[in-house]
């Protein structure tokens, strides 16, 4: 069994369609999902979907005790769903091509410090770009710099507002995310 562990910041409307994903999965299992923000409502997605759910804290995730925690819970595999703290480097290391995230862009474009959520929506449409979409990318030690795995684009039309490309963005992740993920952790296996 490959034992996931997600790492969210926010609503957790991504965590929780990985976890529907993955239910009664035979190789894969949603062992944890953890949190440094102690009011997301990820937590009580974790709770409703019987999952447990762990809050850590900055100094934790920096001096390796979070690592070392999901060591201990047989961890294989991360996946971050709206986490927005940079990796450490023991973590990439420790988890070489094995943490997964999903920016809401085509990067390399629209990524780096600061660019998540709606700040990206805005910058796309001001910046008259003529699609977005999701970028499915291994994590480095930088923001939004590792390999990309795969991207889906969705067209920005002319009426388009931030909220309206959220949605799009949105469907896209849904659509894509969890299936993205089960075929990185079975071509692992491999």
């Amino acid at each position: 069994m490959n034992n996931i562990a997600i790492l969210a910041s926010g609503s957790g409307t991504n965590a929780e369609n990985i976890v529907k994903y993955f239910k009664g999965h035979p190789n894969i299992s949603i062992r944890l999902i953890a949190t440094e923000n102690p009011k997301a409502y990820v937590i009580e997605r974790a709770k409703k979907l019987n999952i447990e759910h762990y809050i850590f804290s900055i100094s934790e995730l920096k001096n390796g005790s979070l690592l070392n925690k999901l060591k201990l819970l047989n961890i294989d595999f991360i996946v971050l769903a709206g986490f927005l703290k940079l990796v450490p480097s023991d973590f990439v290391n420790a988890y070489k091509n094995r943490i997964v995230n999903i920016h809401p862009a085509l990067l390399p474009k629209y990524g780096g410090k600061g660019m998540f959520g709606m700040n990206v929506h805005k910058a796309v449409i001001e910046n008259h770009e003529k699609e977005s979409g999701i970028s499915i990318h291994f994590v480095s030690s930088n923001y939004d710099e590792g390999n990309i795995i795969f991207q889906a684009k969705c067209k920005v039309d002319l009426n388009d507002t931030p909220d309206s490309l959220a949605s799009k963005v949105h469907k896209l992740e849904y659509l894509h995310y969890p299936a993205i993920i089960e075929k990185v952790i079975l071509k692992h296996q491999q």
